[in-house]
């Protein structure tokens, strides 16, 4: 079957084109996009469509295991599921109350493992976020599921959330590469134009691995990975997670998912640069300036271990740029404001909470555990939060963080995550180009050119930049 031949069939027979996103990690299923059909976008309800491949009635389809209501992510619904040798971890939008913080208890909710005929129920030990921790099916039971394909949900009270998730059983006897020292986890969405810059610069600095949540992109993600992988050698992971709001499920993903392969993973996003003023004299970077800011023993007494290294940020302004800079944000953005704000985190794998509880980049640690503040003098972290206004108004379109309400949601107005003074709309102030601009800060600017760049036919360039 080819992905350009699958429609998305809604009511009264309107159809739209059902656009291949993607392959889902647990299931290696098939992921589409339906775009609402225009004569519908005015109606008060919209019903979840039908994938069929053909576009003029979805009874006459050939394909009958595409007939099947397509869930609307507005609702509930378990969207993914990871298995390790000690449980099943589910990944369920809507069973706990994440903006107010409230995590049902898990004696109100079991796992549901089912091959359409018979099913397996175990119990919940773990609620949290979106995040559940359900015991395995025992291999007796397992075998009387047979070898179909298991899909595994969520039931809370006497009501069964609705899923597209499924169980796989963790693979016995694999081989583990040699685990990375540390590692590098953000979520991306058309972000490819900012890419090279940061993965080459923390590459260089001590990142042996980057592990990227693709939350949708469409602007050549993979090319621009490929061309990292197979010019400069980075070692590059790409994860589809195209679930909308759910940065810290991915985050919490990541942190499981890598815990055989990293030993530290750093959680950043792609607008945030560390940068140590220690590091000004050397005249190149090694692998080995950002490994200097973890603990060099982490086999101390429990009540010393350090399982988390947090990171302050300093918020870069416009600096007067209209566009986004060729040279890179480290070289066009230079005026920030004065005061640290956020922190963001380097974290041990191994200490995270079993619930994988996380805001805000940074982790619930088990106990024996806890984090270290690094002073500003031995690192911050450069935050290109607010850019050339055509690069800032894009973000208007999302946020990721289930925490965090949408631009232009007329709700928490005095809320941290809020642009000072910007209202809920994307329109641009009169004086955006000078705003956030308290401290001419030239640092990383003046060392990345040091370090990064070159000379040309064309004049000084950044290494990072496109040929």
């Amino acid at each position: 079957m080819h992905t350009d031949s699958i429609y998305c069939v809604f009511q009264s027979n309107s159809t739209s084109p059902a656009k291949f996103t993607g392959v889902l990690p647990s299931s290696r299923s098939k992921f589409f996009k339906c775009s609402i059909p225009n004569n519908l976008r005015d109606l008060k309800s919209i019903h979840p469509p039908i994938l069929s491949t053909s576009p003029e009635d979805y009874y006459l389809s050939s394909d009958e295991s595409l007939k099947e209501k397509v869930f609307s992510w507005n609702s509930s619904m378990c969207y993914d599921s990871f298995s390790t040798e000690e449980d099943v971890i589910l990944f369920v939008k809507g069973a706990n109350k994440n903006h107010l913080a409230i995590n049902r208890s898990p004696t109100e909710l079991k796992c549901l493992f089912s091959n359409g005929v018979n099913t397996v129920i175990t119990s919940v030990t773990s609620s949290s976020q979106e995040v559940f921790r359900c015991l395995h099916p025992s291999e007796t039971e397992i075998h009387g599921l047979g070898d179909e394909k298991i899909r595994v949900a969520l039931q809370l009270n006497d009501s069964v959330i609705p899923s597209v998730a499924y169980y796989r059983p963790l693979a016995r006897n694999l081989i583990h590469p040699e685990k990375k020292q540390l590692c590098a986890s953000t979520m991306v969405h058309n972000v490819s134009k900012f890419l090279r810059e940061w993965v080459i610069f923390h590459s260089r600095l001590g990142i042996d691995k980057f592990v990227f949540y693709d939350n949708g992109s469409e602007d050549g993600l993979q090319d621009v990975v490929n061309k990292l992988t197979g010019d400069y050698n980075i070692d590059i992971e790409v994860i589809f997670w195209p679930w909308p709001k759910t940065q810290e499920a991915g985050f919490s993903h990541s942190a499981i998912r890598s815990r055989e392969s990293c030993t530290w993973m750093m959680y950043t996003d792609v607008d945030e640069f560390v940068f140590s003023p220690k590091w000004v004299n050397s005249l190149e970077p090694s692998s080995g300036m950002l490994k200097s800011l973890l603990p060099i023993n982490i086999s101390t007494l429990p009540s010393q271990k350090i399982g988390q290294v947090m990171i302050f940020c300093y918020e870069f302004g416009p600096s007067d740029q209209k566009v986004h800079p060729v040279e890179g944000v480290t070289q066009g953005y230079t005026c920030r404001s004065r005061k640290l704000n956020r922190h963001k985190s380097i974290v041990l794998l191994d200490a995270i909470d079993t619930s994988l509880f996380n805001v805000i980049h940074h982790f619930e640690l088990k106990d024996g555990y806890q984090s270290k503040k690094v002073i500003s003098r031995d690192a911050v972290v450069n935050h290109y939060k607010y850019q050339a206004w055509s690069e800032f108004q894009a973000k208007f379109k999302r946020r990721v963080s289930a925490y965090v309400a949408d631009w232009t949601d007329p709700v928490n107005p005095m809320s941290k995550d809020r642009t000072p003074d910007l209202g809920f709309e994307p329109v641009e102030p009169k004086d955006w180009g000078e705003r956030f601009c308290e401290v001419q800060d030239m640092g990383l600017k003046m060392l990345a050119q040091k370090w990064f760049g070159l000379v040309s036919s064309e004049g000084h360039i950044m290494v990072w930049q496109d040929a």
